[in-house]
């Protein structure tokens, strides 16, 4: 196997043991944590063997590690129990909800990356001007802003006032059914279906919310891009590249852009992982059926499946997210290849 080959390998098995890990933790902190499961089930005036029944059923009567055994054997079947507020699998709640809040991620990230990458760069290349500190200023403001807090603000200048963009009401509006499910992905399965006028409304319905996570991913992504180019352009291959002649856009983005990718990327993984884990905020504020508002009605109905099951999901999210990063590194890096 050549070396490439092997190093993606190597990343790859990675995930196993951190998965393993992430699975552990939140069995034995969920145990810890929530106390007695068996109270969401059983009514008030349940008896003492009516308890002694539901604690049977649920596995919680076993020893400690015979219910973990258990729970590993469930999840390796994609079971994740049952949740007290829909009364379906955890695992099919999940699956369902997934596509809405990775649609809504990947339209957020890419408008962040689309903004952000040249704002850091027009710093870069200004620095110490105008425009370096009119962007500093401004991405300063977005990572101090709230995420929710802009999510509001920009309903109450679209919606509210201005009556440009649709309510927070979901993925459509009110009273629209959605097309039959193909991708999960309701900007892909309006145009399968032959629904352009369904794709519009969908395409309304997500503007407020990407924007909203557009502006805060921004933000971050724009002082990293900043900082790294900046520290890019005073090294000796940039100043050999100007002797040389070379023009000032190859320059910025073919030497200086390139070079400083890394901690950018490192940067848009962690981002993405947030992002596609739920935000949770913000899918509430938006009535986005996604996996943040799941988790926030478990959260409120004391949902002791849906939550485990969300937390498990969120951190494999996350794992995924770095190990893409990793992956990019070495196409991105000829050293880390070599």
């Amino acid at each position: 196997m050549p070396p490439l080959g092997k190093m993606i390998l190597r990343r790859l098995l990675w995930v196993f043991p951190v998965a393993f890990g992430v699975v552990t933790m939140t069995f034995f902190m969920a145990r810890v944590l929530n106390g007695d499961p068996t109270e969401l089930y059983a009514p008030p005036e349940a008896t003492d063997a009516l308890r002694a029944e539901i604690r049977a059923r649920l596995g919680l009567a076993d020893p400690l590690p015979m219910q973990f055994v258990n729970y590993i054997s469930a999840l390796l079947r994609f079971d994740l129990g049952i949740s007290f507020t829909t009364g379906q699998n955890v695992a099919a709640d999940l699956w369902d909800r997934l596509p809405a809040t990775l649609e809504l991620g990947m339209v957020g990230l890419s408008l962040g990356i689309a903004v952000g990458i040249p704002l850091g760069v027009l710093a870069a290349v200004h620095r110490e001007r105008w425009p370096d500190f009119l962007v500093r200023g401004t991405t300063l403001s977005g990572m101090a802003l709230p995420q929710f807090w802009v999510g509001l603000v920009l309903i109450s200048i679209f919606f509210v006032d201005l009556r440009w963009l649709p309510g927070p009401v979901g993925r459509l509006p009110i009273g629209i059914a959605l097309p039959p499910k193909i991708t999960g992905f309701l900007l892909v399965d309006t145009l399968l279906a032959g629904r352009p006028d369904l794709w519009w409304l969908a395409v309304k319905q997500i503007t407020l919310p990407a924007l909203t996570l557009g502006f805060s991913s921004a933000a971050p992504i724009a002082r990293v891009t900043r900082s790294a180019m900046a520290e890019a352009m005073q090294s000796d291959y940039i100043r050999t590249a100007i002797a040389m002649g070379h023009s000032p856009r190859v320059v910025w983005f073919r030497y200086s852009l390139r070079n400083a990718l890394l901690p950018v990327v490192t940067l848009i993984g962690g981002v993405a992982g947030h992002i596609f884990a739920g935000a949770v905020l913000l899918e509430s504020i938006f009535a986005w059926p996604g996996l943040g508002q799941y988790a926030l009605q478990a959260i409120e109905r004391s949902d002791f499946a849906a939550l485990q099951g969300f937390v498990i999901y969120a951190s494999l999210l996350y794992v995924l997210a770095f190990l893409l990063v990793d992956l990019l590194y070495m196409f991105i890096d000829p050293r880390i290849r070599s």
